[in-house]
């Protein structure tokens, strides 16, 4: 085994965070709670590398959570932020660049002919649902156990990403009545789906689910539950909400419906609401949510919907959305992706194999999870089955040899434009290690 690198600034920076941020961390996934440790510090990235304070360099299959597509510092992002800096930071009313971004998603992303930009992913996902209630006047919302929309009250039920980790299916501080009329079924159950409509069909105002789920992990669809939830929500005059948060433009330029449409899944009539972030806003804070004119002209100023933000369409954060979409469109990278995410997965898989050790590799375009499961993971019963022992034991043995992951079982990793074919037999050389170690005990 390498020696272990050292912690020591990571740990006193940790220490003075935890005086004055709760846990140390400005959001729960950071805190490195779920593999029994505390989290690295981080100075700089370039590129697929990250360095911490104490100077240890990692390859980054984290990517801020999913937003760096294009990899840390691209230069064509820095530039237009930096343009955009020079300009003004905010200005609290339109710009051209607002339009610009929300025609590009809009010519982008199938059945999206409106935008509204907001702040977050969260905020995009919190006004999509009172948008869908505000157009159908119905108030129940499905969700499904192990998909995380942000930490809205009423969706806050079984959520994947940090809550589940932290084991908190349910927060404190949600009044009852918040999520009263949320209905949190198993993803991929198809007669439950079918049971809840025929229960509740008539006061269904929306289903949202992540048409590929991240944040339990990377776990697919089944073509035959994609397709109930199109028609059942159809029948019922219920709206179907897509939180591509995650998926917009990683799974392809089209995102997950152009990549479901491959793989032959994704229904001839897509969702009629789209949430968007992460990668719109190239790493800066950024989220959206737009559809059918018919339904997002019921958001104010034109309609009775209100929804607002004194810093959505920031101009800083649409400059650089607008820079990495714009370096997507005209370079796709998304083939590339693929297979240097195949090659990991699939090594991955073998090296696990060879070491004698349970586990499912499970994959998506450019988004892979390794489950240490007996297994394929298809909803949250069978993700929750994995061995988050194990896996903190395979984290902290790759970072260790230089790889960085995400801190939890129940999360995506990401591969970025910056990574190459040596990165990925780099990270695979350092797994044989930390596989074999483990399959020692």
């Amino acid at each position: 085994m390498k020696p272990e690198k050292s912690k020591e600034l990571s740990r006193a920076a940790y220490q003075r965070a935890c005086r004055v941020i709760p846990g140390g961390v400005n959001s729960p996934a950071r805190a490195f709670r779920a593999v029994s440790g505390e989290p690295i510090f981080v100075q700089r990235g370039q590129g697929a590398y990250i360095w911490d304070i104490d100077g240890n360099r990692y390859i980054d299959y984290v990517g801020s959570w999913g937003p760096l597509i294009l990899g840390h510092g691209h230069p064509k992002v820095i530039a237009a932020i930096e343009e955009a800096a020079r300009q003004g930071t905010s200005f609290g009313a339109p710009t051209e660049r607002e339009t610009e971004l929300a025609e590009l998603i809009c010519r982008a992303v199938p059945g999206v002919e409106m935008v509204r930009l907001v702040n977050s992913g969260t905020e995009a996902a919190m006004s999509a649902i009172r948008l869908a209630r505000g157009f159908t006047r119905r108030d129940k919302i499905i969700k499904f156990a192990g998909c995380y929309h942000g930490h809205v009250d009423s969706l806050l039920v079984q959520a994947g990403s940090s809550a589940t980790t932290l084991g908190m299916p349910n927060s404190p501080g949600i009044p009852q009545g918040c999520t009263a009329d949320t209905l949190c079924l198993h993803y991929n159950d198809v007669p439950a789906l079918e049971e809840a409509f025929a229960h509740y069909g008539s006061t269904i105002a929306a289903v949202i689910l992540e048409p590929v789920v991240g944040n339990m992990g990377v776990v697919l669809p089944t073509k035959e539950f994609l397709q109930a939830v199109r028609e059942l929500t159809s029948r019922h005059g219920a709206l179907l909400i897509y939180d591509e948060v995650m998926t917009g433009f990683r799974l392809g330029w089209s995102g997950a419906q152009e990549y479901l449409s491959k793989l032959g899944i994704q229904p001839k009539q897509g969702p009629d609401l789209i949430v968007l972030g992460k990668i719109i806003g190239g790493g800066l804070p950024v989220g959206a949510y737009g559809g059918r004119a018919e339904i997002m002209k019921h958001i104010a100023p034109d309609g009775p919907v209100f929804q607002a933000g004194t810093l959505s369409g920031n101009p800083i954060a649409v400059a650089s959305g607008l820079a990495t979409l714009t370096e997507l469109e005209k370079y796709p990278p998304y083939d590339r992706l693929e297979k240097l995410t195949q090659r990991l997965a699939q090594g991955l898989a073998e090296l696990c194999r060879a070491a004698g050790l349970a586990c499912q590799v499970q994959h998506a375009a450019s988004m892979w999870t390794l489950f240490f499961n007996e297994e394929p993971v298809s909803d949250y019963r069978t993700a929750l089955r994995s061995d988050t022992k194990r896996f903190a034991r395979f984290f902290w043995g790759m970072l260790e040899r230089g790889i960085y992951l995400p801190c939890s079982q129940f999360e995506a990793a990401f591969v970025s434009v910056a990574h190459d074919e040596a990165m990925i037999e780099a990270t695979l050389s350092a797994a044989r290690e930390a596989l074999e170690e483990i399959a020692k005990d």
